[in-house]
C-alpha cells in the first residue's frame, strides 16, 4: 500500500471527519459527457491498488469499481450541449459541485484534483491529486468506468465512430470519421470547430 496516498487523508481521518474525493474525466473529448464522481471511500476496507484511473488497465479499473461502488458515492454526468453552453470548465465543476450535493452523506472535507470549488464545507484542491489521494484515485476509478460504458453504448447507437475504442478522444480514426459523416448529435460542437 502506498502510505503517500494518504497524507492529505490522514489529518482529517486523525479528527474523525467524514472524508469525499471528487475527480472528473471526459475535458478533453470531442464526443460525449464530462462526468465526475464524489466518494467517501470506505477507510477500514483499503483497496491496495487504487490508483490514478489513467495508470491503471481496463480490467483492473473494472475490478476496483465493482468493490468501490459499494461506498457512498456519486456520479454527474454534463452532457455536450451544456459543455457548449458554458464551456468545459464551468461543466466541469458543476459536475463536481452536483456530485457532492447527491451524496447521500454530507462529508466535512472534499479533496479535489486540481480544481476549487465554491462548496459549502472545507475543499482542498490537489494538483495531480489522482496520484496523491487515495479518495481522489477512487473517485477517478469510478468516473472513468462510468463514462467509459456510456461510449461504449453511444458506440451501438452511431458505430461508424468507434467510440467504444477511443471513447470520444480526437484519435486519428476518430477525426476521420467526423469528417466523412460530419458530427452526430453527441459531439461538442465547441470542439469540433477545426475539424468540420
Amino acid at each position: 500500500m502506498n502510505t503517500a496516498k494518504f497524507d492529505y487523508e490522514n489529518t482529517y481521518l486523525a479528527q474523525s471527519l467524514i472524508i469525499c474525493g471528487i475527480d472528473e474525466v471526459g475535458r478533453g473529448p470531442l464526443a460525449g459527457p464530462v462526468v465526475a464522481c464524489a466518494i467517501i471511500p470506505n477507510f477500514s476496507k483499503i483497496l491496495s491498488d487504487v490508483d490514478d484511473s489513467k495508470k491503471l488497465t481496463d480490467k483492473k479499473r473494472r475490478t476496483l469499481f465493482s468493490e468501490l461502488k459499494s461506498c457512498t458515492h456519486s456520479i454527474q454526468f454534463i452532457n455536450e450541449t451544456v459543455i457548449d453552453e458554458i464551456n468545459i470548465l464551468n461543466a466541469t465543476k458543476l459536475a463536481m459541485t452536483q456530485a457532492v450535493a447527491n451524496l447521500e452523506i454530507a462529508p466535512d472535507v472534499v479533496l479535489c484534483d486540481a480544481l476549487r470549488l465554491d462548496l459549502p464545507m472545507e475543499c482542498i484542491s490537489i494538483i495531480h491529486g489522482d496520484t496523491l489521494s487515495y479518495s481522489i484515485a477512487a473517485a477517478s476509478i469510478l468516473a472513468k468506468v462510468a463514462r467509459d460504458d456510456l461510449m461504449i453504448e453511444y458506440a451501438r447507437q452511431y458505430p461508424e465512430y468507434g467510440f467504444d475504442l477511443h471513447k470520444g478522444y480526437g484519435t486519428t480514426t476518430h477525426i476521420a470519421a467526423l469528417k466523412k459523416y460530419g458530427p452526430c448529435p453527441i459531439h461538442r460542437k465547441s470542439f469540433i470547430k477545426n475539424f468540420v
